[in-house]
């Protein structure tokens, strides 16, 4: 439900901004300056990473004095706003898009007079007016401003134009011919795949028992039979797997390459190395990879299998189907749910299922158009079906759609009345005659049409009348229903993504590029060689009487030349890369990514893109089953006046666990978020716990702002004893309001306990609750409820409330009512829905308003200072003077262990990372505590003072306090309105779901009235939910306020502290959900994806004009004074936006500048059509898509990569991902561990390749000037044939399987080190041309050094082509071997030294073998016995060997130096970190210095140290040894600076960024600043 937080309505909106210009902090830039010309205006779009990395001021300002501008008046704030409405830029006050609104004065703080609007806040303004002094200057600010908006408002707007002009320029017009074309004569000229005409008025189905298992129906639309109910999520086909397989290996550039040179070689005459050297090698290397695709599309296909095997029960009275044998594992499949993976793939047969009269099972994937099914409780519908009859209460059967849209609330389905009533027994059904006609098929999951006409009466069917495939039944034992569309025909398979595109790892783009950049190098050497050919023929050959009538002819040399020099570009590149990712497959199987809950792994569906997971930039996650466990527990409520704590559930479930042996302690309220409810004076352990003693000075002690809640078992006491008090009189009516007002059903299980079936996980969340509490719903037959409590003497009994009348929760009203005759006679309703609902309909409205908009302002405020604190904090960092570089020379710790910093055991890291974690959160809530404490203390009668006063029994203890409520307040209205609103906001601020309680009673003769208005509209044929709807409106007035309720959707585990540091790591998370707006904003604030703080923006197309939304909200966003920006789009505004050009190019422009998305109500399409479009908008990004329903394949299979979720919703998305996990908190190790592993190995693999193939082939080149450019290797053949596979496939191997620049735990402390992927740092052109620099070097030096020895050599040694070669040969695989697997590779292990012993040894036993098995000749390789006799036994060769292998290890080893000395990437500082003994250890030290320096500022009492009290309050305590001149202890903090890493460039970077000047928690590597 909805709370205030979250709440769209009217609300004030930004005029003076800057427009998409977030680094100019300039405000008052002069207008009259010369502009830039709109043709070449483009917005900045500098905030696509984070929002903490893109802001900075220019206007920094105390922060005392942002505190006392806060409180500037309304009056003011709504006159500047007036002032700026001329510009042009005023969006009107009824604008719900935005949070918030901000002064135009640009002078003050970024925050100055922001505040939130609120509905019931206009009255107020007038009496807050403080005088208008100053509005004469604000009025001209706020001109200059406006025009300066406006300016660049006609900026955005041609860049838009151009955009349009773009998008229908001639590059897509050619693309758009190229389809059409395409389309028109391959897919239906060729294939005969033509699309299908419309029908006439939809297809005709005949309600016919049995009929159609006989005579299958036809389809007008083909003339043809209705397509089977089989489903392929499978990319290929037995047909398609070759044709696509091979297009998709010969994309590759390097493939296709080779596949020219082999074609090559087979012409007679051309090739000097043979004719099939190439083919044979590369049909092999391209059977692998293809072998590889097919093997892992195959397990997918297992996986679709057990789908299409799964049984359904048809009408079948003539037996025409029961010969079908259904496999009996499908049953145990889909009955009991889900299981592994290795379970499914087992489709042994064991038997057939027992038959039923007139019921026959056969497969789903022998269902057709026509069929007549039926389905038991908890069964999933196996195709879309009409329902005809339903067992339920009123014929209504429950269905629960979370697979299918997202949304956890069950859809209460009925039969038509004109059908239902033929169709409750199979011998009615079979005398009906009927017809339904359904509409063609489509993907719209929220309309249907269609009508059913039943001797010769017509009524039409709605979404109410039908079930679509993907749906499970629920609460309900039995339905019937007609089969209108089947297999890829359903709902949710025309949403899936249509000719699914095989996905490839975006580093193959870049490689594609340097094979071609390779090809040109080989013609440039071709060209050279023959130039220098021609050259020798002139002034050598013609002379030489020898070599008369010897010329070589042109297409000889050109293309044996291109021949001799293809092995540049590796021939085993693509296939050694596939082995070196099924090594990485083995080392995936991380025991920290395996879930013993569910005894689930992860799963590798694919090892194509592995190194993708290295590079990710945004994140699009579903809500239910992927973020949340969609399991509603009742966490607190308010009672007059008073808040309490509700864990009697957790509890009963702890005992549970603690009966079984197993699981953590819950303590009390730390179960909603643990990371930012620990006590305020918990010691931080970043320090070792011998430091960890002495004092503790805790935060100053604020009594406005109590650490614990009092429990609900507190409060069943007080009433015990205090049955009377007014307090006690309202909690009873409140947990009255909770016990009656749903629709629950209880239902009594065979060992006599009462469960309940409720429509949605809310209402039984309240039920239970109410059970907890006393009230138990023991039965509700037909207008009556009854309810088992105690009365006032503690005896138990059961009362009978009479049901009148319910009107129903819908989305538009917000609310639901139960009209109830209490057992002593009266009358009374009760109503529970959203706050900003229920308010104006109480008895008291005018001052619950009031009291709403008082909390609401100072909630506003609260915001306003803990944005403008962000903000601060992240503007700080800009304005360190200290570079990376300098600041690590400067301080003494960071490298340097201490006396002082004591051996940390291996097992304490993880403990203390978790720390560090937790103590970043809550550093972040205390920040936001203490921001928001001066406006508490406002008001010494605020309630939350009082609470604070008042012994209670506190959350997670079980001591007994006297004074537990205040009766006072319990009997005053204003006073329980504003501790209720204030309760709410915290509620929300938590992430909870809220809910508020009214009751009012009525005298009959008032219902008797209402009742015949009731009566008259529920049985109205036009308009009918209009008019009840209206008529529930008479009565919903004049409430008296029972209290208010906060459910908790539980996260899974670690969502939050996942969520941040992908945030950290410069990852977007976006959430695509089916469910409703208030509801995935609740889980958005719990999942951290907005923060308390946050910029809600609401897009909604019912609410005014998009395209001036979505204006405003650039401006604000542009202008790059919003701390965190969250936006909100449902889908069918996604849908209105996505029609018009115009508003699609701002919306995606908007979405890519925003911190996060929340789109909700979005269906399976539209979420896959926004990863597309991120896709198309930010070609440079690469996307993730996670979910774990089928709702969410379609963006799997959008995105680049794709991660299914395999939990206990099933495994629709974990079968077709490319990956698949059972916990989301797995993403944090994937991606930020695994993936940049995998992303480095990768890209150092290929690096290492072209550069060994470069080093060794150039000698070749160069020796083709000694040899009169004829072609002549250097190299004896037989050692050239195997140079890749025996001497330098193993180094290349290693470092791509085995390589880890940084350890794990580095990894997940410091997630900014995951941009190393994001920005391509590992490959690049830059970085390829630098190994290609290094590697002519090498070569070059290699053959020089060769020469050198050979050209000199005596006469009585053996200077032949042979020893020559092979010393080149040896010094080659030496080098190489040692640049790879010594120099390198940072991760050494045995088994890396055991790979580079192997293929040095394996070089000089080849050598010994040939020299021993050549065949004895006269030629220019003289083998047989030299190496032992001629060359190997002389010192010469010898020596020759280890100068030339050391001059170039002198020569990596002196660039490797200065590169970390003058040019240090972040992985170098933190491999020194790591070999000074940890970086935790480091950190914690580190940590305690800053605290310390800290201490000192603050003890010398300086300017600079003296700043305001909360901004230099400490933050966060952490306990440090410190010896004085007296020797005591004394207890130091510090707050770190923010918790999210800045880049600084400094000068000795050279360009280069450093991470170091901030740690993982936001610690600064420099001495001496104040955080």
């Amino acid at each position: 439900m909805p709370n205030y937080n979250d709440r769209s309505g009217p609300t004030e909106t930004p005029q003076q901004r800057h427009l998409l210009d977030p680094g100019d902090g300039n405000a008052d830039a002069d207008i009259g300056e010369e502009v830039p010309d709109l043709d070449s205006w483009r917005p900045r779009r500098s905030n696509t990473h984070s929002s903490a990395q893109r802001v900075r001021f220019s206007y920094d300002v105390p922060y005392d004095d942002a505190r006392h501008r806060i409180d500037m008046p309304d009056r003011m704030i709504s006159d500047s706003i007036d002032e700026a409405a001329g510009s042009g830029l005023r969006m009107g006050s009824g604008d719900p898009s935005r949070a918030h609104a901000s002064l135009p004065t640009m002078t003050g703080s970024p925050d100055e007079g922001r505040r939130v609007g609120y509905p019931f806040d206009a009255p107020l303004q007038a009496e807050e007016s403080r005088g208008s002094r100053k509005n004469d200057k604000r009025t001209q600010e706020a001109e200059d401003a406006g025009h300066d908006s406006q300016f660049r408002l006609d900026n955005y707007r041609a860049w838009v134009t151009r955009q349009q002009k773009r998008a229908r320029g001639p590059r897509v017009k050619l693309e758009n011919a190229f389809n059409e074309y395409y389309q028109k004569w391959i897919i239906e000229g060729l294939l005969r795949q033509r699309p299908l005409p419309p029908s006439v008025d939809g297809r005709h189905i005949p309600l016919s028992a049995g009929a159609v298992r006989k005579t299958p129906l036809i389809d007008e639309r083909s003339g043809k039979h209705y397509i089977s109910n089989f489903i392929r999520s499978s990319r290929y086909t037995k047909w398609s797997f070759l044709p696509k397989q091979l297009y998709f290996q010969f994309s590759k550039l390097a493939n296709f390459y080779f596949l020219v040179i082999a074609i090559l070689q087979l012409i007679p005459g051309l090739s000097t190395t043979g004719s099939y050297t190439t083919l044979i090698p590369l049909l092999i290397f391209v059977s692998f990879s293809m072998a590889k695709e097919g093997y892992d599309d195959y397990r997918r296909y297992i996986l679709d299998k057990t789908e299409n095997l799964a049984p359904a029960w048809v009408l079948d009275p003539e037996g025409t189907a029961r010969d079908i044998k259904v496999r009996g594992f499908a049953t145990k499949r889909f009955r009991k749910g889900r299981k592994q993976e290795q379970d499914m793939t087992e489709l042994q047969e064991i038997g057939e299922i027992q038959e039923e009269p007139m019921w026959s099972a056969i497969q789903w994937q022998d269902l057709r158009v026509g069929d007549v099914i039926r389905l038991r409780r908890d069964d999933n519908v196996p195709a879309d079906i009409v329902v005809l009859h339903a067992t339920g209460h009123n014929g209504i059967a429950y269905i629960e759609t979370m697979a299918l849209d997202g949304e956890t609330n069950l859809k209460s389905k009925q039969a038509c009345p004109l059908i239902s009533k033929h169709c409750d027994t199979i011998e009615k059904m079979g005398s009906c005659q009927a017809e339904i006609v359904s509409e063609d098929p489509n993907a719209d999951l929220y309309n249907f049409e269609g009508r059913v006409t039943v001797e010769g009466e017509t009524r039409p069917l709605t979404m109410n009348d039908v079930v679509y495939r993907g749906s499970t039944l629920r609460n309900t034992d039995q339905v019937i229903g007609l089969v209108v569309n089947t297999g890829e025909e359903c709902k949710i398979r025309m949403n899936a993504n249509r000719n699914v595109r095989t996905k490839a790892p975006e580093i193959q783009t870049l490689l594609n590029r340097i094979v071609i950049l390779l090809v040109f190098v080989v013609l440039t050497l071709t060209v050279g060689c023959m130039g220098g050919y021609y050259l020798f023929r002139e002034s050598y050959e013609r002379h030489a009487p020898y070599l008369r009538d010897a010329g070589v002819p042109f297409t000889q040399i050109w293309f044996g030349f291109i021949i001799a020099f293809n092995t540049l570009i590796p021939l085993s590149l693509y296939v050694s890369l596939e082995i070196i990712k099924v090594g990485q497959f083995f080392l995936l199987d991380d025991v920290e990514m395996y879930d013993p809950e569910t005894d689930t792994p992860m799963v590798v569906n694919t090892t194509t893109i592995l190194e993708n997971l290295g590079q990710v930039n945004y994140v699009f996650s579903d809500k239910t089953g992927t973020l949340t466990e969609n399991k509603m527990r009742f966490k607190k409520l308010s009672v007059a006046g008073t808040a309490w704590f509700h864990d009697m559930d957790t509890s009963q479930d702890q005992e549970t666990v603690d009966l079984k042996g197993k699981g953590p302690q819950l303590e009390g309220e730390a179960s909603i978020n643990l990371a930012l409810e620990r006590d305020e004076r918990v010691e931080t352990p970043l320090i070792s716990s011998q430091h960890q003693s002495g004092s503790v000075r805790g935060r100053r002690h604020r009594p406005a702002h109590p650490a614990t809640t009092p429990k609900t078992e507190a409060m069943l006491s007080y009433i015990h004893q205090n049955p009377n008090t007014a307090f006690s009189k309202k909690a009873r009516q409140f947990l009255l309001c909770v016990a009656l007002c749903h629709t629950c059903l209880p239902e009594v299980k065979e060992d006599g306990k009462i469960a309940f079936q409720a429509a949605s996980p809310d209402e039984l969340a309240l039920v239970q609750a109410a059970r907890d509490l006393g009230y138990l719903l023991v039965d509700r037959p037909t207008h009556s409820i009854h309810l088992q409590s105690r009365n006032l003497e503690g005896e138990l009994v059961t009362e009978t409330y009479e049901v009148l009348d319910v009107v129903e929760f819908s989305s538009k009203r917000k609310r639901m009512s139960i009209v109830i005759r209490m057992p002593d006679g009266r009358i009374c309703v009760f109503c529970k829905g959203a706050d900003n609902i229920l308010i104006p309909r109480l008895k008291n409205a005018h001052l619950a308003k009031k009291k709403a908009s008082d909390v609401e302002r100072r909630a506003s405020k609260r915001r306003s200072i803990e944005a403008s604190r962000a903000m601060s904090r992240t503007s700080g960092t800009f304005s360190n003077p200290y570079s990376p570089r300098n600041s690590i020379s400067k301080r003494n710790s960071i490298f340097r262990r201490g006396s002082e910093r004591q051996s940390t055991d291996v097992a304490r890291h993880s403990v203390v990372s978790d720390d560090l974690d937790i103590w970043l959160a809550r550093r972040e809530a205390l920040d936001s505590d203490d921001a928001a404490a001066a406006i508490y203390d406002e008001d010494p009668d605020t309630a939350r003072r009082s609470m604070g006063l008042s012994p209670v029994l506190l959350a997670g203890t079980n001591e007994v306090y006297d004074g537990l409520v205040n009766e006072a307040v319990a009997a005053d209205d204003g006073a329980i309105f504003e501790r209720c609103f204030q309760h709410i906001g915290e509620f929300a601020s938590e992430g909870l779901r809220t809910l508020l309680f009214a009751y009012r009673y009525m005298r009959d003769e008032e219902y008797d009235e209402w009742k015949k208005t009731y009566r008259a509209a529920s049985t109205s044929l036009v308009d009918r939910q209009q008019r009840i709807e209206e008529a529930a409106e008479l009565i919903e007035q004049d409430f008296d306020l029972a209290g208010a309720s906060a459910i908790e959707d539980k996260l899974q585990a670690g969502v939050p502290e996942t969520i941040e540091k992908l945030r950290r790591a410069n990852i977007k998370v976006w959430m695509l959900t089916g469910d409703k707006r208030e509801t995935a904003i609740n889980i958005a604030h719990s999942a951290r994806l907005a923060k308390p703080f946050s910029e809600v923006y609401i897009l909604d197309v019912a609410e005014g004009d998009l395209q001036e939304k979505i204006t405003s909200t650039l401006i604000d966003v542009g202008r790059g004074t919003v701390a965190h920006a969250v936006l909100v789009v449902d889908g069918h505004t996604l849908g209105i936006i996505e029609k018009d050009e115009s508003l699609r190019i701002m919306f995606y422009d908007l979405a890519v500048r925003i911190d996060s998305v929340i789109c909700c109500r979005a269906s399976p399409s539209q979420k896959a059509g926004l990863v597309q479009s991120i896709r198309d908008t930010v070609p440079s990004s690469l996307t993730l898509a996670i979910g774990d329903g089928s709702n969410d394949i379609a963006m799997i299979q959008a995105s680049h990569v794709g991660i299914g979720i395999s939990g206990r919703e099933g495994l629709q998305a974990a079968r077709v991902a490319d990956y698949s996990i059972a916990q989301f908190r797995f993403l944090q190790r994937l991606l930020l561990v695994h993936g940049r592993w995998m992303y480095l190995r990768t890209a150092k693999y290929i690096l290492a390749t072209f550069w060994k193939e470069l080093v060794f082939y150039i000698v070749q080149a160069q020796y083709q000037r000694w040899n009169g450019y004829t072609g002549t290797s250097i190299y004896e053949a037989w050692s050239l044939t195997v140079f890749n596979a025996l001497f330098t496939s193993l180094p290349v191997i290693m470092l791509g399987m085995f390589e880890q620049d940084l350890k794990a735990e580095t990894l997940l402390a410091v997630p900014e080190l995951y941009t190393f992927g994001q920005r391509n740092q590992g490959f690049n052109f830059k970085k390829y041309l630098a190994w290609s620099l290094s590697g002519a070097v090498d070569t070059v030096i290699i053959y020089m050094v060769v020469w050198g020895f050979f050209k000199d050599i005596l006469f009585t040694e053996n200077n032949s082509l042979f020893p020559f070669g092979q010393l080149a040969f040896t010094v080659a695989v030496v080098v190489i071997n040692v640049k790879i697997l010594i120099l390198e590779c940072h991760n050494k292990t045995i088994i890396t030294f055991t790979g580079f012993a192997l293929s040095i040894i394996l070089w000089f036993m080849w050598n010994l073998a040939i020299g021993g098995i050549y065949p004895v000749g006269i030629g220019p390789y003289i083998v047989r016995g030299s190496f032992v006799r001629e060359f190997g036994n002389k010192l010469s060769w010898w020596t020759t060997a280890g100068a030339a292998t050391a001059a170039v290890i002198a020569f990596e080893l002196g660039i490797t130096a200065l590169q970390r000395i003058y040019f240090p990437r972040d992985h170098h500082l933190w491999q020194e970190i790591e070999r000074e003994g940890g970086v935790l250890e480091v950190l914690a030290e580190h940590a305690a210095e800053e605290g310390r320096a800290s201490a000192e500022a603050d003890r010398r009492g300086d300017g600079a140290a003296a700043a305001s009290d909360l901004d230099q309050r400490p933050l966060s305590p952490v306990l440090s040894e410190v010896s004085s001149g007296k020797g005591q202890r004394r207890s130091y903090y510090y707050g770190p600076e923010r918790s999210n890493s800045q880049y600084v460039p400094g000068p000795a970077q050279r360009g280069e960024r450093s991470l170091i000047n901030t740690s993982a928690h936001g610690l600064t590597a420099h001495m001496g600043d104040r955080i």
